[in-house]
């Protein structure tokens, strides 16, 4: 039997010593949860190519107009459905959000396999990091899985998207939560100012021992916005907009709307030509968003027609009369976008480094690998960041190196003897 040359042997070695070393694994922030209930949240989503308005909703099993008004784009245009919107685009998609196995994900989104698909490029482009070509396998046990790299086209699978709900509150306000994959570009100040928020309550909300974030970790973003005060039995119950956005409801027929800066919920009727059933007030000539001021020596009469949410298939229609000290401003709406045809100049810009907003507080806590749990403020939300810290992940990896490097001088000792 011919000798195996030492160099060989060496390599061979190396490689299998540098197979066993930790790897950083991303972060994605875990809600737990113990109830059945659900909530409206968001994932912050890149189109990987132009991709048509229907063929993103479809990608994300949600209805195309919801995915417009969601992030404030024009549903008059004709045709909308069928607009192309260019690849790199940065949008927000509206999903359910469930308590699955005792923590909370989406399980609505279902996507059919096409020729050339994988595991991988499905995790990857498709779902732009969202989701891990694991999580993708282990939610469909009982498709034909076992080669990653070849998948009978028209498999339908199961999409596990992260989510979270938090009672759909940050710091006693309300709130909707976005899923959203960190860019290579991004550091945790620059996110807090993207968003309007603060690196510390990034860091609470995600169980951050320090602001220290990497590309691929998911993180969830507390997005300002307007609650309802539905009924628990109407089927829109718990509806909350996202602060410059709208939202269907009523079966298409009323539309609800978040204005800038504020947190009260307005909707009137849709322009969408459904069938709906009446929106005007009883015992009122008002109809839904309609409202009536007068001033007088007291303060300002308001008389308003509001929505009461969608029950037993009516639309809820509630006149309602207060006295207030001052008389209300003209209802401020979130402006609305053309249909995209080109990514926003800013959108992809590097986001601003800690000086230049929010600061970052000082921290020498980081947390280990694997599950950690965060002590909140009262009343904050609390969670879980699954994976390891990005310090801690470098550290290991530093580690690894020194153990690496000391293996294979051993081992160039014991070939020369």
């Amino acid at each position: 039997m011919p000798e195996v040359p030492r160099p060989a042997i060496l390599i061979a070695v190396l490689s299998l010593l540098g197979a066993l070393l930790p790897r950083a694994t991303p972060k994605s922030t875990i809600e737990p949860c113990s109830n059945s209930d659900s909530c409206t949240s968001l994932v912050g989503y890149t189109l990987y190519t132009d991709l048509k308005v229907s063929e993103v909703a479809s990608i994300f099993s949600v209805d195309p107009i919801s995915l417009l008004l969601t992030n404030a784009i024009d549903i008059s245009y004709p045709d909308v459905e069928n607009h192309i919107l260019p690849s790199q685009l940065f949008l927000k998609i509206p999903i359910p959000c469930s308590c699955i196995d005792g923590i909370r994900k989406s399980n609505s989104v279902s996507y059919k396999t096409r020729p050339s698909d994988t595991l991988s490029s499905i995790s990857t482009a498709v779902y732009g990091g969202l989701v891990s070509a694991d999580q993708i396998k282990q939610a469909n046990p009982d498709a034909e899985l076992s080669d990653p790299w070849v998948i009978s086209v028209g498999t339908k699978l199961n999409i596990p998207l992260p989510c979270t709900c938090f009672n759909n509150s940050d710091n006693n306000l309300p709130a909707v939560y976005m899923s959203y994959v960190v860019r290579d570009v991004d550091t945790l100040a620059g996110i807090a100012a993207r968003y309007v928020t603060t690196v510390s309550d990034l860091m609470n909300v995600n169980a951050l021992g320090s602001a220290d974030i990497k590309e691929a970790d998911i993180l969830a973003i507390p997005l300002s916005a307007c609650a309802s005060k539905f009924p628990n039995y109407a089927s829109d119950y718990g509806l909350v907009v996202p602060n410059g956005s709208y939202a269907i409801a009523a079966s298409q027929c009323v539309q609800c709307s978040c204005g800038p800066g504020s947190r009260n919920l307005y909707c009137m009727p849709a322009s969408l030509a459904v069938s709906c059933s009446s929106m005007q007030c009883p015992n009122s000539n008002l109809m839904l968003g309609n409202s009536i001021i007068q001033q007088s020596s007291a303060g300002c009469n308001v008389t308003s027609c509001s929505y009461g949410g969608f029950v037993n298939g009516s639309i809820s229609a509630i006149l309602s009369t207060s006295l207030q000290p001052r008389c209300p401003a003209s209802q401020q709406f979130p402006p609305l976008i053309a249909p995209p045809t080109v990514v926003p100049d800013s959108l992809f810009a590097p986001a601003p480094s800690p000086s230049e907003s929010g600061g970052i507080p000082t921290s020498t806590v980081v947390p280990s690998s694997g599950a950690v749990l965060a002590f909140p403020p009262a009343n904050g939300p609390s969670a879980s960041a699954s994976g390891s810290s990005g310090t801690r992940s470098s550290t290991s990896q530093l580690t690894g190196f020194h153990i690496l490097l000391v293996l294979g001088l051993l081992v160039m000792h014991l070939l020369s003897i």
